[in-house]
């Protein structure tokens, strides 16, 4: 028996373009001390990272592919790292050749290293209702008459897309310098794709103005919205105000939640005029009659995919809105200065209402 533990220390989110580095260490765990303790010998290792996809047959209509069959044999020395895998394999990486001939002696390791470019080319991980895109990095192995293993370790891939064009030149530095840095250093800092593009999300996502929205229906203004920001990070914080004060029309409940929007592109739509799949990250309710402002606070979960457009699905980020409001002016509870008593106000049991809904879409990125 041969032990194999790989470990990716930085952790399994990568930026596509960043350099990705594992550890894979191969171990005969035998104790020297037992009466069947031998020496095992390793054929041959080699790892290669791929991306799985897989769409969903009721919403997504692929091309017709013809008939492929797997050439692996459990006999044979021939590494295909997405054999048994569900859907298809869209991006691997030329293998690499770990070692070959390699002897473990009774409780003897062996340690390897593995580095790789994540694809910058490839789609982001993605689990979504109609389509799913999976990163592995795949290590093979095989010993000396015995069929091949494979050992899958899963990561995460982000794609940075939709950055808009860098308001200055890309010679100059997007972060302040720090004067305790060598020269050297600075440079080795600005050549990773990594802090180049954290440098750039940071600018992007930082600037802040008020954006003003009149919310109205048919029978005249509800209220004043503001954001201050249409862009955002995986993780922030999405922060609105009302302003019902200057509404003409009584609003008596709003909601406001977070959505993201899987669209399927036409040619691949399994049902003409077909739907988008919406799916709902955080849902803020409140009630607010007599209410002259309101705010609203949804964090942006780390763990959902930033938006994207790929040949087959678009992901796009929104901020759902509802408004419940009242068909009639609502008179609100008078209190007398100098009045000792307790008032007590009691709601309309009967209301006539309207409902709308509205949609803001915003950009969210890793």
């Amino acid at each position: 028996m041969i032990e194999v533990v790989a470990s990716m220390a930085r952790g399994s989110v990568f930026l596509a373009g960043e350099l990705m580095e594992c550890l894979v260490t191969f171990t005969n765990p035998m104790s020297h001390l037992s009466t069947s303790a031998s020496s095992e010998m390793l054929a041959w290792a080699s790892a290669q990272i791929h991306c799985q996809f897989h769409a969903s047959e009721n919403r997504v209509a692929l091309p017709a592919q013809g008939n492929k069959q797997d050439v692996q044999a459990e006999s044979e020395t021939v590494l295909i790292p997405s054999r048994g895998e569900r859907g298809q394999c869209v991006l691997d990486t030329p293998p690499k050749i770990l070692f070959c001939d390699l002897r473990l002696d009774p409780g003897e390791s062996k340690t390897y290293s593995y580095s790789e470019v994540v694809p910058i080319d490839g789609p982001p991980s993605f689990r979504g209702q109609a389509v799913k895109y999976v990163y592995k990095l795949t290590i093979g192995c095989q010993r000396v008459n015995s069929p091949i293993k494979l050992l899958r370790v899963p990561f995460r891939v982000l794609v940075l897309q939709g950055m808009p064009e860098p308001p200055f030149p890309q010679d100059e530095e997007v972060c302040p310098s720090n004067p305790f840095l060598e020269e050297e250093e600075v440079s080795r800092r600005d050549s990773r794709p990594l802090e180049r593009a954290l440098d750039m999300l940071m600018v992007t996502t930082s600037r802040r103005y008020p954006h003003m929205f009149n919310i109205t229906n048919m029978r005249g203004k509800v209220a004043k919205f503001c954001i201050f920001k249409t862009v955002y990070r995986l993780g922030e914080d999405i922060i609105g105000t009302f302003n019902f004060s200057e509404g003409d029309i009584p609003c008596l409940q709003y909601s406001v939640s977070l959505q993201s929007e899987e669209e399927i592109q036409q040619q691949y739509q399994r049902r003409p005029g077909q739907t988008p799949s919406v799916t709902g990250h955080g849902r803020h309710l409140e009630s607010c009659l007599h209410t002259a402002f309101s705010h609203f606070s949804l964090p942006i979960p780390l763990n959902v995919t930033p938006g994207f457009s790929r040949d087959i699905v678009t992901l796009r980020w929104r901020l759902h809105f509802e408004f419940v409001t009242a068909r009639e002016p609502m008179e609100p509870p008078t209190v007398l200065q100098n009045q000792s008593e307790v008032t007590v106000w009691a709601g309309a049991e009967h209301v006539d209402v309207d409902t709308f809904s509205w949609n803001l879409p915003i950009k969210v990125l890793p």
